[in-house]
């Protein structure tokens, strides 16, 4: 198999690249500040137009004060003309008590396209006024009319070119947008630099490990050390640390475990070969005409048959599973006498053995699987009983096996009198390599006997309610029967 090594470019925070996170984050920030200022900008030109008109109605309405007093006589052209020029404007009127009087005028009257009450204008209506004005104005006489300011009986009218109202808001417009772009400039960069520092660097601190760690995941100097900081991110790193702990403990043990099946295949081979010359010389024994040795010639062909068989179960487990259980009906009573008789050769302590079980109790499943199960479990409670340094004397040594069937399930204890299971073994119980209740186990068998219940479809589990000493509580469900089986048989 070829490996393939993915680089991951790294990317200095100080120098954004378009595509990357950070020259996003950068352009982002520039936009949205821009549309926030277009959305000040909207409103505030409205208001600078309609300042500029309010301006030219204050003029007009000074130079109204200044020639109110000469009321019957036509004011001079001279008058007119600089009254006109101050303002400048086309026309203006004064309206007051119901009369309406032409302050001045221009030499031939303009043509008005467009009027305004600045008394009655709404916000709204500033908005698209002032958008016309800038889109379409700038060649259009306009007439303006709005209260004198402090006599609101008074009204000023104006008619006047748009021309110079225009100028002014596209210098205005001008102004703010260069302003709008120097103000998203400065909030961007200050943002970005926040953030980088903030968000980016330890992202790319994290993507640096996480590169470096998939080169190479059993250097323990790939582990990413949390910052002492205490933010969501440093919780990110904290979990990626123990996930990366736990990685690197999942592959020494897979290391272990192809290692410990490379040694076992070895060993098997030597013992095969082993173990057949001794079954030869056992056939041998089994036809000497002596009532001894016919009593133990059985059993010690059953037991080296059996020691083929275990001597590749740590070889077994390292595969990718176990073979499917080839389940039938069998007796769990004489099973569990196997154990019971193996056990007791294979111990020198005094160990009383108890079959709280029905006799003719049946059970579905595999008969060898099965056997393992249940050694594996006696065993280690053998291992515990011989290991506890109570008084010889005193202590009660027992190994209880117990069964009851409840409609399609049946349930099983394997129970003793032992010390009980530390807390690190409870805490990595059925985790091979670790969940091993004494000094120099494996615990491959806990893990062994949970495979194989659970490919019998049932389940195996620590009995907490025992107080004194271990029990193991088996749970194994009868198969069911597909309906064309059953149609069959019918």
């Amino acid at each position: 198999m070829v490996e393939t090594k993915t680089e991951i470019e790294t990317i200095p925070w100080w120098k954004p690249k378009p595509r990357s996170l950070t020259g996003k984050l950068f352009w982002l920030t520039v936009l949205f500040v821009m549309i926030a200022e277009v959305l000040i900008f909207v409103p505030s030109v409205a208001n600078t137009r309609l300042r500029w008109l309010d301006s030219r109605l204050n003029i007009a309405a000074g130079a109204a004060v200044v020639l109110e007093g000469v009321t019957d006589l036509a004011l001079p052209r001279v008058i007119q003309n600089d009254a006109i020029m101050a303002t400048g404007t086309k026309a203006i009127a004064l309206r007051k008590d119901g009369m309406s009087r032409m302050i001045a005028v221009a030499d031939m009257p303009p043509v008005v396209s467009h009027q305004y009450n600045l008394a009655e204008v709404t916000p709204l209506d500033a908005i698209i006024d002032a958008f016309d004005t800038i889109l379409f104005g700038g060649d259009r006489v306009i007439r303006i009319y709005g209260p004198v300011s402090g006599d609101p009986d008074t009204v000023i009218d104006l008619v006047l070119e748009d021309k110079d109202l225009r100028h002014a808001m596209l210098i205005y417009g001008r102004n703010v947008f260069f302003l709008s772009v120097l103000i998203s400039m400065i909030t961007a960069g200050l943002m970005f630099f926040s953030i980088s520092r903030l968000l980016l660097r330890p992202v790319q601190r994290v993507t640096d490990n996480m590169q470096a760690f998939s080169e190479d995941p059993e250097n323990p100097n790939n582990i990413i050390v949390p910052a002492p900081a205490v933010d969501e991110l440093t919780a990110a790193e904290g979990h990626l640390a123990a996930m990366q702990t736990r990685l690197q403990q999942t592959l020494k043990e897979q290391r272990h475990l192809a290692d410990l099946g490379l040694a076992v295949s070895k060993i098997n081979h030597d013992m095969r070969n082993i173990l057949t010359s001794a079954q030869l010389m056992s056939d041998r024994l089994a036809m000497i005409d002596d009532p001894l040795v016919k009593r133990f010639a059985p059993k010690l062909l059953r037991t080296i048959d059996r020691a083929v068989s275990y001597s590749s179960e740590v070889l077994a487990y390292g595969k990718a599973r176990e073979a499917a259980p080839r389940r039938r009906f069998i007796n769990l009573a004489v099973l569990a006498g196997e154990v019971r008789d193996v056990i007791v050769e294979e111990t020198s302590t005094d160990i009383s053995f108890i079959l709280d079980m029905d006799e003719d109790i049946e059970i579905e499943a595999d008969n060898e699987q099965l056997f393992r199960v249940i050694y594996n479990l006696a065993r280690n409670a053998v291992q515990a009983l011989e290991a506890d340094a109570s008084d010889e004397d005193a202590i009660v040594r027992r190994i209880t096996f117990s069964a009851r069937r409840q409609g399609l399930v049946v349930e099983i204890r394997v129970a003793d009198t032992g010390p009980g299971l530390p807390a690190k073994a409870r805490e990595n119980l059925f985790q091979p390599f670790r969940g091993s209740a004494r000094a120099g186990g494996t615990g491959l068998g806990l893990a062994i006997a949970r495979e194989l219940v659970i490919a019998h479809g049932g389940t195996i589990s620590l009995d907490e309610t025992v107080t004194q000493g271990t029990a193991f509580r088996i749970e194994l469900p009868d198969q069911p029967l597909p309906l064309d089986r059953y149609r069959a048989r019918a």
